[in-house]
């Protein structure tokens, strides 16, 4: 039966007599850990934000119609030519109306099915911001404020003012931050709007918005529906997009080709209309947990080393144990405990000196025109990551110091007596 005291004793007195080595080798482990944490926490952070900044307002589904060409062009009408080559040139796109037919309906329809937690429509209108003599082109949205902030987090980016303002107001608008900057205006100023056909608008500016892009700053404001509605001219049930939030993501490229199919309109799902950029942020977490790992990895060695230059320094020590009636075994323990001791002790301090410096980052000012509502710089403060830093200090340990103590449980004291 294995005297777990007197091994851990042993244990013990083995490394604090060699305390410099032990305290490097549990620096190596704590430095490894707490670089892996603190990288993994910034880089899961930062792509969390720029995850947000583009997705966090992209529709899971995206209904509109869509502008293409017709597929039966008039030479096709003709049968005199039905068994002849045609080539047609300069081919025109097919008129098509931007509203959806039966919106208001579809709405309806979508918010009963268990899948969809939202369903909202909006307006968009290509606009001029008149400034004096000049015009400066623009894109204008129509939509319900609440439900916007409720599904697809607009407050987030709305720099002065507040959706429920522009909620209460029948002719506010909220100004993108470019537009405002080149127009000099601000929250309280009115700004005249003209729809392609000529028609000018006056609108009180109730907030400013900032995406964070700045081309879409320079152009994008939005309304409510309604007004939208009154300066187009156009009736309650115009709609031109219906933006739908899915209870989960990974549906909605199934439901976005069954919407196609069922009501005729073009359906976009989030990860077909952010393809290149999913690729980058695959691509991001990729090196971000390669590097980690090789952190660790690198960890593990410096531990295995240590341990193997302890155990021939300590063959006297391992010859004296054995002859004294120590087993092969509990010669292997004995230095499978200072092993584990090191990656407890390590790894402790490596979650210590993780969590400090992620703390650390998150108080750093981070400051930037186009991010106005990240104060400081992102961090992810996941748990996850600790216990899995933690647990491979603890796995990384045992290995390193597995190959070393199964050597020192096949040394032949008599030969290392003999040789002294």
């Amino acid at each position: 039966m294995t005297n777990w005291k007197v091994i851990l004793n042993i244990a013990k007195t083995h490394l604090f007599t060699k305390i410099k080595q032990t305290s490097t080798a549990a620096l190596g482990v704590a430095f490894g850990i707490g670089a892996y944490i603190t990288l993994v926490c910034f880089m899961t952070g930062l792509n969390g934000m720029l995850d947000d900044l583009i997705l966090n307002q992209t529709p899971h589904i995206h209904l509109y119609n869509e502008i293409k060409p017709s597929k039966v062009q008039p030479v096709d009408l003709y049968s005199e030519f039905g068994n002849s080559m045609n080539i047609v040139h300069s081919v025109k796109p097919k008129l098509s109306q931007k509203k959806i037919y039966n919106a208001l309906p579809i709405i309806k329809y979508l918010s009963e099915n268990e899948n969809v937690r939202g369903a909202i429509p909006q307006i968009k209108a290509t606009i001029f911001y008149i400034a004096g003599s000049i015009e400066i082109g623009g894109n204008l949205t129509g939509i319900i404020p609440l439900d916007e902030a409720k599904w697809f987090n607009i407050q987030d980016y709305i720099v002065k003012g507040s959706p429920q303002a522009l909620h209460n107001s029948d002719n506010g608008i909220l100004l993108g931050s470019g537009i405002a900057n080149k127009m000099s205006l601000d929250v309280g100023d009115r700004i005249q709007i003209s729809t392609i056909s000529g028609d000018v608008f006056p609108l009180k500016i109730v907030g400013l918005y900032q995406s964070g892009i700045a081309d879409v700053d320079a152009i994008q404001s939005f309304a409510n529906l309604k007004t939208v509605q009154r300066i187009l001219g156009e009736a309650e049930n115009y709609v031109t997009d219906i933006n739908i939030k899915l209870h989960h993501i990974d549906q909605a490229l199934p439901m976005s080709k069954s919407i196609e199919k069922q009501f005729n309109v073009r359906a976009v799902d989030i990860n077909t209309a952010n393809a290149q950029f999913e690729t980058g942020t695959t691509i991001r977490n990729l090196i971000t947990y390669s590097v980690s790992i090789t952190l660790l990895i690198v960890a593990g060695f410096g531990i295995y080393n240590i341990l193997n230059m302890l155990i021939y320094e300590k063959m006297n020590d391992i010859a004296i144990l054995k002859a004294t009636g120590f087993s092969g075994k509990d010669v292997q323990l004995i230095f499978m405990s200072q092993a584990m001791i090191i990656g407890f002790v390590g790894g402790v301090l490596g979650l210590l000196i993780g969590y400090g410096l992620t703390v650390l980052i998150s108080t750093i000012p981070f400051q930037t025109e186009a991010l106005p509502t990240v104060a400081t710089y992102p961090v992810n403060i996941n748990p996850l990551f600790f216990a899995i830093g933690f647990s491979f200090a603890m796995a990384s340990t045992f290995l390193a110091g597995y190959l070393p103590s199964k050597k020192a449980k096949k040394i032949d004291p008599v030969r290392i007596i003999r040789g002294q």
